[in-house]
């Protein structure tokens, strides 16, 4: 009794061996890690942004220029479909802006003061961005309408035009996605607002603004 006791005993020692053995040899899991989360910028999105606007003002009349200069704030919207790592997109703002500027010309022997202003635009665009990660690169360009405002004073009378002008708008920047649906953007615009023109005492000012804009951006993901 003792002996067959023994043989069981040793027998249920060499199956636990050989089941050990047997999990040994077999390959091991490579333990699991969750992927990092991927930055997409398709989808819906708004914001508000702040800059500078400097324009270059041509007065054809008196074949002379001077700077148009201030401060600029606005919100933008957009939405942004994108295809692996490049990003199609369209984009409104509007925006005011302090841009304005004072000079005085004499012209047939009469002083002239020329304000200008520049009170507020908007724009619609197409942009074309290429991701990588967090970050995107983009271009933009398209449609504008600028409020600029152009008044001619002399002898205590005064002349103005006070118009929206239809401009064409292109530039580019980038953008960060800092954390989940929160981007941060900086960007450069350029526009050409034409020739306006006010007439006083027979004689016509034309003047055109060429604008160049720089401002940062903050936007949220739907």
């Amino acid at each position: 009794m003792r002996l067959r006791h023994l043989l069981m005993a040793a027998s249920t020692v060499s199956v636990i061996a050989s089941a050990s053995a047997f999990a040994a040899d077999l390959p091991r899991k490579a333990p699991y890690y969750a992927p990092a989360p991927v930055m997409m910028w398709s989808g819906f999105y708004a914001g508000a942004n702040a800059g500078y606007g400097w324009a270059s003002v041509d007065n054809v009349t008196t074949s002379g220029a001077s700077d148009l200069n201030g401060f600029l704030g606005g919100i933008q919207a957009g939405y942004n479909w994108q295809i692996n790592s490049f990003v199609f997109g369209i984009e409104g703002d509007f925006q005011g802006s302090t841009q304005k500027k004072s000079d005085d010309v004499s012209v047939g022997g009469i002083a002239f003061t020329l304000d200008q202003k520049i009170p507020w635009f908007a724009t619609a665009r197409g942009r074309l961005g290429y991701a990588m990660g967090p970050w995107m690169l983009y271009a933009t360009g398209g449609a504008a309408w600028v409020n600029y405002k152009l008044t001619v004073s002399a002898l205590g009378a005064s002349a103005n035009d006070d118009v929206t002008k239809t401009a064409w708008t292109a530039g580019g920047g980038f953008e960060w996605m800092f954390i989940p649906n929160w981007s941060a953007k900086l960007e450069y615009l350029y526009f050409d607002t034409g020739n306006t023109s006010a007439t006083l005492f027979g004689v016509t000012f034309d003047t055109r603004a060429k604008e160049n804009i720089v401002r940062l951006g903050l936007n949220y993901h739907f």
